[in-house]
């Protein structure tokens, strides 16, 4: 690989050309390929289990490993394929909303083009309201921007002569991962071994259970996570299942078998409680930095106007042009309108048009703006993948509910149902806001350190965010059709004949959005066991806050909520990858690279993630075309008590070859002396 330059021009005080290939044709489309295998398996995951991944590391090892055979590439190039993919990493992060339309029964299933639109628009703005924020927040702003920092570290060390073969490497471990992740979801799919492992059992008058799923995802997923979360995780499933599930099932085990019972009890009442837990740590870890927030955006916009105004600043400091910032925002306040117009043109609540529509408008222009300052502070400050985006999309429906309740007046007393869709959709554009600019202040601050373009990191930012958006309704369709959604009642929504509770998927955030606006507006929603669940959150906070300043451990709210909330097959498993990852980690420490090798455990971790990720919308994609629950499931139902303790032997045996093989390839690196390009992060939203 030839080494390229990448210090940023010098000032001369004119603009001075850029001396790279930058912003190319090859550079789009590496990109938006690995965008749309990224965000459908970014789209599984986030519905699966709440949880999404950060794109930008391992996007940046893949196109190093592809762009390397090509003479000409350079460092900046490489960036933009990360800028497009890191889309994946954070739009994706809208199917947090959308599917609630869907739970709450006004849609059926997910327009393409309506969905898509959402997608488009509001990431489309979170770009244009995050521009004139970078040099407030990025020149301007000591922010540390974690991620930021290590993406321009991983660029620039792939750029050295003689990281060829480094960037192979880490490429092989990302598909290792991917293969036997796959693989075995193929094999549990074949019925060949088990998928999961319960066990129901009495407390008492009560009943709990233990369960576990073989996913290898999920323990990618708790390597990415750590520790903090993982040990967080576990206090909340120990709290559902070690003590509501038994107070709560109690005098009710003669309702028919005692797992279905503990099962359903879970699915309707300890969710509940779980949800409000979530939603006082979502809120309360976004309200802990609002005070930096507010400080740190006066003191940069302050830093910022003392500039010169005639000052001609070289290429590195171009944006989009504010007056084409202007134009796209307030021209994107019309395909917003159109699609509010279309959205409620023919409902029961379609008198109010005029004025709902008005005051969308003015609450996206608005909120829009306001949340667009606050992720991308959040990135800057704690890193994207840490951002409370929860607590954000929790703050947006709650302010969209209220707005529209005091517009529609007594509506809410005969059509609920159809006010709480209302509130979703224009919720969505403004999370679509939130997700975008909570990513590309981070793609700046690395494109700065690297001396890239911003004006065409924005560009490549919207190319991201259309990949993204036209892969996301039919992923979004199709997994609903296959599996199903557990709505707030625990009940299943969408799904074949032969879907079940067990496969279905939880959907976490969606479902706490679409509760609480249903709350708000008079529906079903068991106020009751939610303010229990918030009550614990308050607990949790204030034990959180006592450890924090008394210790040096934490204990993450919005963690514990969710391991409140998830099923223990899920939340256990990913405690377990927690602890395996800081095994590794620990190993990683004593070699003579550490941070090589921790990057490569982190590369794996990814790999596993995608590979079981695309492997369930493949098996998606056969049971809507088969509309056979068990298409694949060839292997006989006789079988299955040898499919237990096979696939326990096996998912053991694949998850050891896979670290090994991890171990092997690190100890080779460091022989070559060099350090891979191998990093990664992980989205806990």
């Amino acid at each position: 690989m030839s080494t390229q330059n990448t210090q940023p021009p010098t000032k001369t005080g004119g603009n001075v050309a850029h001396p790279y290939r930058e912003l190319t044709i090859r550079a789009v489309i590496v990109g938006g390929l690995i965008t749309l295998i990224f965000t459908a398996a970014n789209a599984y995951l986030g519905l699966k289990v709440g949880l999404t991944f950060a794109t930008s590391i391992p996007a940046a090892v893949i196109s190093m490993a592809i762009l390397r055979y090509f003479k000409d590439h350079t460092v900046v190039e490489n960036n933009i394929v990360q800028t497009i993919a890191s889309a994946a990493g954070t739009l994706s992060a809208i199917i947090f909303v959308i599917p609630g339309l869907v739970m709450v029964g006004y849609w059926s299933g997910f327009p393409y083009w309506e969905t898509t639109a959402v997608c488009i628009v509001g990431g489309i703005l979170g770009v244009t309201y995050s521009i004139p924020l970078r040099r407030a927040l990025v020149t301007g702003s000591d922010l540390p921007y974690p991620e930021g920092v290590a993406a321009a570290e991983v660029l620039k060390v792939g750029d050295e002569s003689g990281s060829a073969e480094e960037n192979h490497r880490g490429l092989m471990v990302i598909i290792w991962g991917g293969i036997a992740s796959a693989a075995y979801s193929l094999l549990a799919a074949m019925k060949a071994v088990a998928g999961s492992l319960s066990m129901p059992f009495k407390v008492g008058a009560g009943g709990t259970m233990v369960a576990g799923s073989f996913s290898l995802a999920l323990m990618g997923v708790g390597h990415l996570v750590g520790p903090a979360v993982g040990v967080a995780m576990m206090v909340g499933f120990l709290l559902s299942y070690g003590i509501l599930l038994p107070v709560l099932t109690q005098g009710r085990l003669g309702e028919g078998e005692l797992g279905d019972v503990v099962s359903a009890v879970f699915a309707q009442d300890v969710r509940m409680i779980g949800a409000g837990a979530m939603a006082v740590a979502a809120v309360w870890t976004l309200l802990k930095i609002i005070g930096p927030i507010i400080k740190g955006i006066k003191e940069s916009l302050a830093s910022s106007s003392k500039r010169n105004a005639g000052e001609k600043l070289p290429i590195t400091e171009q944006d989009i042009p504010f007056k084409y910032v202007v134009i796209i925002t307030l021209a994107s306040m019309i395909p917003i309108g159109l699609l509010l117009w279309n959205f409620l043109r023919n409902s029961p609540i379609s008198q109010h048009l005029p004025a709902l529509i008005f005051l969308s408008i003015i609450f996206t222009l608005l909120i829009g703006l306001i949340v667009a300052s606050i992720c991308g502070y959040m990135a800057g400050l704690i890193g994207a993948s840490n951002s409370p985006i929860s607590g954000v999309g929790i703050i947006v429906v709650v302010a969209a509910a209220l707005l529209i309740l005091l517009v529609t007046g007594s509506e809410h007393q005969t059509h609920p149902t159809e006010l709480t869709a209302y509130t979703l959709f224009t919720a969505a554009i403004v999370f679509g806001i939130a997700t975008i600019s909570n990513d590309n202040l981070q793609d700046l601050k690395t494109g700065q350190l690297v001396g890239a373009t911003p004006w065409k990191q924005q560009v490549a930012l919207i190319i991201g965010v259309i990949f993204g958006s036209i892969v996301i309704p039919p992923v979004l369709q199709l997994l609903m059709g296959s599996f199903g959604f557990l709505d707030v009642n625990g009940e299943l929504v969408g799904g074949h004949a032969g879907s079940t509770l067990e496969n279905a998927l939880q959907a976490p955030q969606a479902t706490l959005l679409s509760a609480i606006s249903n709350g708000i507006f008079g529906g079903s929603m068991n106020w009751s066991l939610f303010g229990i669940g918030a009550i614990i959150g308050v607990v949790v906070v204030i034990i959180d806050e006592i450890l924090g300043r008394t210790t040096r451990f934490h204990l993450a709210p919005l963690a514990v909520g969710m391991g409140m909330y998830l099923n223990i097959s899920t939340t256990l498993i990913i405690t377990i990858g927690a602890f395996v990852g800081r095994a590794y980690n620990m190993w990683a420490a004593k070699q003579t690279n550490p941070e090589q090798s921790k990057r490569y455990g982190v590369l794996l971790a990814t790999g596993l993630i995608v590979g079981d990720s695309l492997f369930g919308i493949l098996n998606a994609a056969i049971i809507g075309a088969t509309g056979n629950a068990d298409a694949l499931g060839v292997v006989p139902d006789v079988f299955e008590p040898f499919g237990k303790i096979l696939g326990f032997i096996i998912f053991v045996g694949l998850l050891v070859a896979c670290y090994r093989k991890v171990k092997q390839v690190s100890r080779e690196s460091a022989k070559s002396g060099a350090e891979p390009e191998a990093a990664g992060d992980a989205a806990t939203k």
